[in-house]
């Protein structure tokens, strides 16, 4: 599966797909599922434990871009997350409305497919309410997918140059050697420490985050990580994430795709008045606000910043707010609702 997927980055890498490790390989990886699954041992899943290390090397890559500069920002910051926590409120409710009355699918679906953040939480409650999993996983991979597939696409016609990870930009430098991998390390397993001890919203990604983050701000010692490091973690994320479409075919995909075009259309348009009010309030330029906004994946939006001159830490800091707000939400509605199932 992981030779498969790296096949697959490495092709994709050619090319201007945006994150094309871990892209190529989830596209590889979902081929492979789809038409050779049944050879599969059975019950056979990807191993959770390996993804959970390489998405702590993903945290650990983010949370280094945190620098004091970004206690400057902090104003506009609190402009733009009150924008964002309607963002999310209205996002939600009319992806609702796409997934279960255009879309047809039975409310708990329609609701966790909804969601415009908390992916892995979104499949955790979804199926402890009882929605399908595999329609939900599909629909909520499509939104990360499109979203980080089209915006830089967007972008890059608009500003006339490829931006992201397509551009060449990139959160690692190659000539790091070895001596820093055991900080990373100890830095990455804290992380997962601490998220799965606060119990945070992508814990496995945002624990290792901020506390990557604090020792960058306290400067102590570099957390400098080689690019290879980081295509092998993007590797196994996209094949992680390729499985999981293996028992979908047809015309359900299909119908999931437009969906999710659908969705994620929604989202964007709903975007773009918000964030030319933050603009008009703050001054900062529209296309970071708009990277800011855009539900997709964090590291693909942290590589576009790079590219627009942007700091991917305040970009980052964002899209962690709307995985809290997003989760939070679902768990007060899923109590309501189980309170009034009750009574």
């Amino acid at each position: 599966m992981l030779a498969t997927g790296a096949a697959g980055g490495m092709l994709a890498s050619q090319t201007l797909l945006p994150l094309p490790y871990m892209l190529g390989s989830l596209i590889a990886t979902a081929l492979l599922s789809a038409f050779l699954g049944r050879r599969f041992p059975t019950g056979y899943k990807f191993p959770q434990n390996i993804r959970l290390i390489f998405l702590a090397v993903i945290g650990v890559m983010i949370g280094a871009q945190v620098s004091p500069e970004l206690g400057a920002l902090l104003p506009a910051m609190a402009v733009s997350f009150a924008a964002l926590t309607l963002f999310v409120a209205l996002a939600h409710a009319g992806n609702y409305a796409i997934f279960h009355h255009i879309g047809g699918y039975d409310k708990p679906t329609a609701f966790y497919s909804g969601t415009p953040g908390g992916l892995m939480e979104s499949i955790a409650m979804g199926e402890e309410a009882g929605a399908d999993i595999a329609i939900l996983t599909m629909q909520q991979f499509l939104r990360i997918i499109l979203v980080i597939s089209l915006l830089p696409i967007g972008l890059s016609v608009w500003l006339g140059a490829p931006v992201g990870s397509a551009g060449g930009m990139t959160l690692a430098r190659a000539d790091v050697d070895l001596s820093q991998l055991p900080v990373v390390v100890a830095v990455g397993a804290l992380g997962l420490a601490v998220g799965r001890w606060l119990r945070l919203p992508a814990g496995q990604l945002t624990g290792p985050l901020f506390v990557a983050g604090a020792v960058s701000l306290s400067g102590l010692v570099p957390l400098d990580m080689p690019q290879w490091l980081i295509n092998d973690a993007q590797i196994v994320i996209g094949a992680g994430l390729g499985m999981r479409f293996g028992g979908l075919k047809g015309r359900a995909l299909l119908r999931g795709l437009g969906l999710g075009l659908a969705s994620v259309g929604f989202m964007m348009t709903l975007a773009v008045p918000l964030v030319l009010l933050v603009q008009r309030i703050t001054g900062a330029a529209f296309d970071t606000l708009l990277v800011s906004f855009a539900p997709g994946g964090v590291t693909e939006m942290a590589l576009i910043a790079l590219s627009l001159q942007a700091n991917p830490a305040l970009v980052t800091a964002h899209h962690i707010y709307r995985i809290i707000l997003t989760v939070i939400g679902m768990s007060v509605i899923a109590r309501l609702q189980k309170r009034g199932n009750q009574l």
